[in-house]
């Protein structure tokens, strides 16, 4: 293998690209680290957690903010319908969004450039909130799990990418399984899909984390208090800066540490993100194929 010498020139080029990499690095994570720091400050004023400058370190490392998050019901059960909406939104989506890109992904499917019109045409144009509301009004969707599946079950991005992968995947393959007698039920569960992790993987990570984040739909259409997600409870902590449900907890359980509303909020941030961060290793290395592979072919 020849090796290249590095002129001046792209020595001075590739220290710059370090550095700007290194400068988003850091923008990226400060703000996380400030986060961590806050949530485990055990300074017992509200200035302490909003102190200006750089924040580093806490000044006296304490969990007391966890174990009182421990103690709150409403973040559990908030918890609890996220990973149930999370866990039930991403089965049901990769499934049918597979099922519906199978076929497109054939080039003599009859319709098949009218069809991916049609999806092509949902992706710049909605028929707007109001009607949408009215429509799941009449099913009867309001108040239950489906109203945050159903309406974004198969997205259009999604259904072209994995077209695009199932193009990539050998024609040959399936011929030799017809061949053989095999339908083309068949072929898609025991040939396409086991061939497909990395786009499903990828997919899957998409409309997870979609899901997770999601507040919009779950304000709108869900009002029983029992049945909102995780995301509506930080919201009303931290935007509406609701701490009454917080402070309930702390007077019934007898706290007499004087916790800041800026740190129960980072405490409750910081709890929010760990499932995202524990899942996305796990998917990376099927992230990268997935989305180059389903991008680019076709």
């Amino acid at each position: 293998m020849m090796n290249i010498k590095k002129t001046t020139g792209d020595k001075v080029v590739d220290a710059l690209l370090y550095l700007i990499m290194l400068l988003i690095m850091i923008a990226t994570l400060y703000p996380f680290w400030t986060q961590i720091v806050i949530s485990l400050d055990g300074a017992d004023t509200e200035g302490a957690a909003y102190a200006t400058g750089l924040v580093l370190f806490p000044k006296q490392w304490t969990f007391g903010s966890y174990k009182l998050a421990m103690e709150f019901d409403e973040l559990w059960r908030g918890y609890w319908n996220t990973i149930v909406r999370t866990t039930v939104g991403v089965v049901v989506s990769v499934f049918f969004t597979a099922l519906s890109s199978y076929p497109l992904a054939k080039k003599d499917l009859p319709f098949n450039r009218t069809l991916t019109s049609f999806i092509l045409f949902t992706m710049l144009f909605g028929g707007g909130l109001i009607p949408t509301y009215l429509i799941i009004k009449e099913l009867h969707m309001l108040n239950t799990l489906w109203v945050l599946v159903i309406p974004g079950m198969i997205g259009s991005f999604n259904v072209l990418i994995m077209r695009n992968f199932f193009r990539s995947i050998p024609h040959e393959l399936e011929e030799s399984a017809r061949v053989d007698g095999a339908g083309y039920l068949r072929i898609f569960v025991q040939i396409v899909i086991p061939l497909s992790k990395p786009v499903l993987a990828t997919i899957a990570l998409w409309v997870g984390v979609g899901h997770w984040n999601a507040w919009f739909d779950s304000m709108i259409y869900i009002s029983d208090p029992h049945k909102q997600v995780l995301q509506i409870v930080l919201r009303k902590i931290i935007i509406q800066n609701d701490m009454t449900d917080i402070n309930n907890v702390i007077q019934n359980i007898g706290k007499e540490t004087v916790f800041s509303g800026r740190q129960l909020q980072a405490t409750v941030v910081m709890l929010s993100i760990i499932p995202m961060l524990v899942v996305y290793p796990f998917i990376q290395k099927y992230f990268v194929k997935g989305v180059m592979i389903g991008a680019v072919k076709g």
